[in-house]
């Protein structure tokens, strides 16, 4: 989609009532207002302060309020932006997570339609500035501005982030304030809200962003990062697809690219668990992981907690014919009793999620299908004792059976594909989600083609790596809100449009073992990304043995991060908690 179209493009997706040169020539990056690239490395030898030397304030932290924004400086269709507050905060914490003082900065990016919302952001203006910007990411709707003093995803909680390394840290609420976490969809009858929404407010934030860093430091910045994982992973994408010039690196952590389609099928999903006599207790989901631990669990060299040859598990598990500790996991004659088996409704929900959604009319996006989930090894809430259970079961399946109206208590991914249709598909806020056929689609089918074109699915990323930008993704195997298969998808895509080897320069995408969404009680992963991905964009050091550390499973215990389609197989010998026992292999 051209950058600078979206928003026109987008009008048409709602119902028709909803209606030169610089300072500094190695610094020189824009042009008759318009940022064209970042700055050359050589200026972090000038003045740019990488090496902890500040550069010389232009405009003071006080002095921002007010700032106005032109909207000619902003590449994409507003009426401008103001900075609405500038705070000077001082220095917090100790240790390695110490954060120096800096200027907190809050903005609004002003639409063109009237009845749109602003777009508010954060910007962290440190101090000691290492001449460097990251922008993060949002999660489910978006409709709140991520904390800047916040890190990266999956990063280790005992290593400083961003703010704390000196970057000039900026985030936004994608253009809209929602008014029940991030599961509204209200917004979205909004034409601009929603383009918004799916990426534009990515590069009016960032434009934004920059003219307030320089009218603050006097110069540019010289590399740009983007960091954010599930809606903050398809924004990632989305950077590097439409405005790639912008950005140096990027981390994608499980990125919900195709929204359209997974939105879709998760509420294929939740009709599954919907149906009657479908949805299995927590004792039963407990049962259910036993019996896939003990027949898969041993597929990578070792019995240790961990499916790691996933491959393998989903080719051979199949719940009708499985046992547990010697029985039927399957009720005699598919008849529930009790909390001892699961009948043929509960498996056939399970089958359900484990299978793709064909769709039987053509998409915008050239998407046919939306792949299904690891369902067989993730803990779908089994009741353990991890502080993390709570949060892995409202991302799993709940812990109410879904009806309509949909309840707060019901699988995460349902609340998001209801709120989808019933406003942004049908707009219709009393309209039954649970009674929409996405395969189907009838007179809706349309709409949803034209919505699927404002996906990141575009995995072609050439004018990316031409410009020297790197990408780091990583997605964990048991992911139940974004499906891991989806991911692996983009990636062989990417392979497919622009070469193995081409790929090979500029890409790495990681499979974590017992990662589920964001979290996860059989191993929540941390891993320093931040690091490696500016190794390789500074210092042309592509990540390598790069390991990754549980925090919650079994704490401490490491793992290789072994790239796709490569998974850790224990060697035979050594301890089954470091990662120096295992071998990256395929196959």
């Amino acid at each position: 989609m051209n950058s600078n179209g979206g928003l026109w493009r987008a009008w048409r997706l709602v119902p028709s009532r909803a209606g030169a040169f610089c300072v500094l020539v190695l610094c020189a990056i824009w042009s008759l207002g318009t940022y064209a690239q970042p700055v050359a490395d050589s200026c972090r030898d000038a003045a740019c302060g990488p090496h902890g030397t500040p550069p010389p304030s232009k405009t003071g932290c006080p002095q921002l309020i007010g700032l106005t924004v032109a909207a000619r400086k902003i590449d994409l269709p507003t009426t401008g932006a103001v900075v609405t507050s500038a705070t000077q905060m001082a220095a917090s914490g100790s240790g390695a997570t110490a954060t120096g003082s800096y200027c907190l900065v809050a903005g609004a990016i002003h639409p063109v339609d009237p009845s749109a919302p602003d777009i508010l952001f954060d910007i962290a203006l440190p101090d000691r500035w290492n001449g460097k910007v990251l922008m993060l990411g949002g999660g489910g709707f978006d409709g709140s501005i991520p904390a800047v003093t916040g890190n990266v995803p999956s990063a280790p909680p005992n290593l400083p982030g961003p703010l704390s390394r000196g970057y000039a840290v900026f985030a936004s609420d994608s253009g809209h304030e929602a008014t029940n976490g991030a599961v509204n969809g209200a917004f979205s009858v909004n034409a601009e809200a929603y383009d918004n929404f799916m990426g534009a407010a990515l590069k009016k934030t960032h434009d934004a962003a920059l003219v307030i860093v320089k009218a603050h430091y006097g110069v540019h910045p010289f590399k740009a990062y983007f960091a954010g994982g599930s809606t903050g992973g398809r924004e990632a994408l989305t950077v590097a697809q439409r405005w790639p010039r912008d950005w140096d690196g990027v981390i994608a952590f499980y990125p919900a690219y195709d929204f359209t389609t997974l939105s879709l099928q998760q509420l294929r999903v939740t009709e599954g668990f919907a149906a009657p006599g479908a949805y299995p207790d927590t004792a039963q989901r407990a049962l259910l992981l036993k019996a896939v631990m003990q027949a898969c669990d041993g597929l990578d060299g070792v019995v240790d907690g961990l499916i790691s040859n996933v491959q393998a598990c989903n080719a051979t598990f199949n719940p009708a014919t499985a046992s547990v500790d010697g029985a039927p996991l399957r009720c005699a004659g598919g008849v529930a009793h009790g909390d001892t088996c699961l009948s043929d409704p509960q498996i056939a929900a399970l089958n359900t999620m484990n299978t793709p959604l064909v769709f039987a009319y053509p998409l915008e996006s050239g998407e046919t299908q939306y792949p299904g989930y690891n369902v067989y090894g993730a803990d779908l809430g089994v009741g353990s004792n991890s502080p993390l259970e709570p949060t892995v079961t409202t991302l799993a399946l709940g812990t109410t059976q879904p009806s309509y109206p949909l309840q707060s208590t019901a699988m995460f991914d349902g609340q998001i594909a209801d709120e989808f249709v019933r406003y942004t598909v049908i707009d219709n806020p009393n309209f039954d989600s649970l009674t929409f056929n996405p395969a189907l689609a009838g007179q809706s089918s349309g709409r949803i083609s034209m919505l699927s074109g404002l996906d990141a699915t575009d995995a072609n990323l050439t004018r990316f790596m031409r410009r020297g930008g790197k990408l780091l993704m990583a997605h964990g195997t048991v992911d139940q809100t974004v499906s891991t298969r989806a991911t692996e998808v983009y990636f062989q895509r990417m392979q497919l449009a622009m070469g193995f080897g081409a790929v090979a320069s500029f890409v790495r995408f990681y499979e974590i073992p017992g990662l589920q969404h964001a979290v996860g009680t059989e191993f929540n992963a941390s891993w320093d990304s931040l690091t490696a991905l500016e190794n390789w964009v500074e210092h042309g050091t592509p990540p390598a043995h790069q390991v990754v550390t549980d925090t919650a499973g079994v704490p401490g215990r490491t793992r290789p991060l072994c790239q796709y389609p490569a998974w850790p197989s224990y060697n035979g010998a050594g301890d089954v908690n470091s990662a120096k026992s295992f071998t990256c292999v395929q196959g």
